[in-house]
């Protein structure tokens, strides 16, 4: 039952991208709540201001805070993500993965952090696995108000985001929603995410989603932005998982490229270890 469920997402997610010639929202578009009047600078410096400590950073593998060696896949992976978007005019970027544990949030906050270090990009970072949110324990900070109760009109959106530094903010969950894959079709989500992009602006907004092969929830939103990653762990993820999540996510939406993550025996000189398109 839950393959046909699949299926059938799919299906009527292929069916919803042929009858539009774009994605909903990969351009900032004006919102009915948009606060003109406030400087977008403003606004940026009115949300809650987090800090992530070295200890945190060195536990959680966040490596990309600052540049250094251990940042080099991450920037490299920046670098050619920022050609790729820009010579298409695309701004918002899906990250999934086949399964759990691929490590897709780390992939996530790192290559955050890395394009933030470009200090005239203002980037922005949603946690949209709703089912299982993983950012706020990456970051070690639970928020005092969850990003789905935003998305569900409940609480203001701002209220559900967290600023690093002056141009990176995170929008993070303190516990999973009680209808994630319902809240991610929702036409109230669609206009929270206009909001967010006319209100604030960010040069790059990007989703960490669910894993493809466990539920259907992105099967409905992804068609919606402008590009998808796809991460895979090289310790678990086969090759059919990767070949068969790569086609759904290309029926969904452009295809950025596939990174292979937790690549241990990687041959000396290969780096890291992606492919883009």
């Amino acid at each position: 039952m839950a393959m046909e469920r699949l299926e059938a997402a799919l299906e009527k997610a292929r069916q919803e991208r042929r009858s539009v010639s774009a994605p909903e929202f990969p351009h900032t578009a004006p919102a009915a709540n948009v606060q003109a009047s406030a400087p977008v600078t403003e606004l940026w410096k009115s949300l809650a201001e987090i800090r992530i400590s070295g200890r945190t950073a060195r536990k959680n593998r966040i490596s990309a805070i600052e540049q250094s060696k251990l940042s080099a896949p991450y920037d490299v992976l920046r670098t050619r993500a920022l050609r790729i978007m820009r010579e298409n005019g695309w701004k918002t970027l899906a990250v999934t993965s086949p399964n759990k544990s691929c490590g897709k949030t780390t992939v996530s906050v790192n290559l955050a952090f890395s394009l933030a270090r470009q200090a005239d990009l203002r980037i922005m970072l949603l946690d949209f696995d709703l089912r299982r949110p993983a950012m706020h324990r990456v970051l070690r900070h639970r928020p005092d108000h969850s990003l789905h109760n935003a998305l569900a009109g409940k609480v203001p959106v701002e209220k559900t985001l967290l600023r690093v530094g002056e141009n990176l903010a995170f929008g993070l969950n303190a516990g999973p929603a009680t209808n994630p894959s319902e809240l991610l079709q929702a036409k109230a989500t669609r206009e929270r995410i206009r909001e967010i992009q006319a209100n604030f602006r960010p040069d790059i907004l990007i989703f960490d989603m669910p894993p493809m092969l466990v539920s259907d929830e992105n099967f409905g939103f992804l068609p919606q932005v402008d590009c998808g990653l796809l991460v895979g762990a090289a310790d678990s993820t086969t090759l059919e998982q990767l070949d068969i999540c790569e086609k759904d996510l290309a029926d969904l939406t452009n295809v950025l490229g596939v990174v292979l993550n937790k690549c241990r025996y990687a041959e000396a000189g290969a780096g890291y270890d992606y492919d883009y398109y």
